[in-house]
């Protein structure tokens, strides 16, 4: 039953897309932006166009993944899906996904693929030790 739970929230939860991601990124950092001030960061990284980036937020509006305020001339955007729970949403749905729902697969992929750092190995062990006092 808790699969079956699991699944539908995964499925049926807003699902930013990759540029969505983009824009959530700089609006979770900075909690609020302008179009102007997220085109300039995005553009840091890739060549996108204005007229794209307020698209793409008017349409994050209208799907309430963001608030709109008037400030001026300008309006001010507001992210409302929290950082956090967007993650874990879309970290589940790639763990269902990908990993038939195997957290220690993902694990032994990432960690297979990618040189781990010892300051990282530190964070791991310490999760594991805390996950385990849990039990």
């Amino acid at each position: 039953m808790y699969d079956k739970i699991r699944s539908y929230m995964i499925n049926t939860v807003i699902k930013p897309t990759a540029a969505e991601l983009e824009i959530l990124q700089v609006l979770w950092k900075n909690k609020s932006a302008t179009v102007r001030f997220v085109h300039e960061k995005i553009n840091q990284k890739k060549n996108v166009g204005y007229t794209t980036t307020l698209k793409i937020m008017q349409n994050m509006a209208a799907k309430k993944m963001v608030s709109r305020e008037q400030s001026g001339r300008s309006h001010v955007y507001i992210p409302l899906l929290k950082k956090e729970q967007t993650q874990g949403l879309l970290l589940n749905k790639f763990l269902d996904s990908t990993f038939g729902g195997s957290a220690s697969t993902l694990v032994m992929q990432v960690l297979g693929n990618h040189k781990t750092s010892e300051e990282e190995l530190i964070q791991i062990k310490k999760l594991i030790e805390k996950l385990e006092d849990k039990k």
